[in-house]
């Protein structure tokens, strides 16, 4: 429930309701969440909150936004595994927006650049990978 009279922002609150949803299976990968005036109407607040709520499940990754279809659950990528060899190092950023198109990834989805001992580098979806020291 959103109490417009707490502490925490109200489109956090309606995050968080959303978060929990979708963590408890309530709302499936692939699934639809409500429209932005289903939600403003069910709780009480503007459509201009829900879209902020939105924007911030965006920027978890938890959601996709498909314009005209909706705000969809993200479907979870595959895992995959890569060994970082001898002299390999490991770092996190945000990806460029030709990065993000180039591997189709969700607003909020670290990239990891693998840097060879030679110098050479490789890029890789946050999400997808699972780093192995070897």
């Amino acid at each position: 429930m959103i109490d417009p009279s707490a502490d925490r922002a109200v489109f956090r609150q309606l995050a968080d309701l959303l978060r929990e949803a979708i963590e408890s299976g309530e709302l499936g990968p692939g699934e639809p969440l409500p429209s932005e005036l289903r939600l403003a109407q069910e709780h009480g607040i503007s459509r201009t909150t829900v879209r902020q709520a939105i924007a911030q499940l965006r920027t978890e990754g938890l959601v996709s936004v498909e314009r005209p279809r909706g705000t969809f659950v993200r479907v979870p990528e595959p895992i995959g595994q890569i060994t970082l060899g001898i002299g390999e190092r490991a770092v996190a950023r945000m990806p460029t927006d030709a990065e993000r198109r180039a591997h189709r990834l969700s607003e909020g989805v670290p990239v990891i650049v693998i840097t060879a001992a030679d110098g050479s580098t490789t890029l890789h979806p946050a999400d997808r990978v699972e780093l192995i020291r070897s």
